[in-house]
């Protein structure tokens, strides 16, 4: 099974790098020049060329990707690895497997999730709350105690005033 480990944002400069946002914790060890990749949606393999940090934003080069123009026609595409077997990580889930969770607060239904940004210090889920205003979770122990994929459902200690409209 493949998974997400990054998703191909803004071309960077005018020779094809990328910006991207990171969806794995070990992209020093899976982004790696000389790596080919999947993609999705199917554009072909991407074959890495070279990865490096721009303050706190990683670049990537592909050999397939020669000039901007060719990263913005495929901006957005996500690439793809084979997922590690002898991973066993209680607390890690997939970015696929996240969304569509149903967001509970003390037995009663908040919201469902909708998206995941990957950060520096922490992940955030993007809650859809039921009053329709979209809130971003610190994916944290102290504010999401308890994540069960196999019943769909998210529970949260939210501190006062994260639910809030803006």
């Amino acid at each position: 099974m493949d998974t997400v480990i990054a998703r191909l944002g803004k071309p960077h400069g005018i020779k094809g790098e990328f910006t991207v946002e990171v969806r794995t914790d070990r992209p020093e060890e899976r982004l790696t020049p000389g790596t080919s990749f999947a993609t999705d949606p199917d554009i072909g393999t991407l074959t890495l060329k070279s990865a490096r940090w721009h303050r706190d934003r990683l670049l990537l080069t592909f050999d397939e990707v020669p000039d901007r123009n060719r990263a913005e026609e495929i901006r957005n595409t996500l690439i793809l690895a084979e997922a590690d077997e002898d991973e066993d990580d209680d607390d890690a889930w997939y970015l696929d497997d996240l969304i569509g969770l149903q967001v509970y607060e003390n037995d009663a239904l908040v919201g469902e999730i909708v998206d995941v940004t990957n950060g520096a210090a922490q992940d955030l889920l993007h809650m859809k709350h039921t009053a329709g205003h979209v809130v971003l979770i610190p994916f944290v122990t102290a504010i999401v105690p308890d994540v069960d994929i196999e019943s769909g459902r998210v529970n949260v200690t939210p501190p006062a005033g994260l639910f809030d409209a803006e």
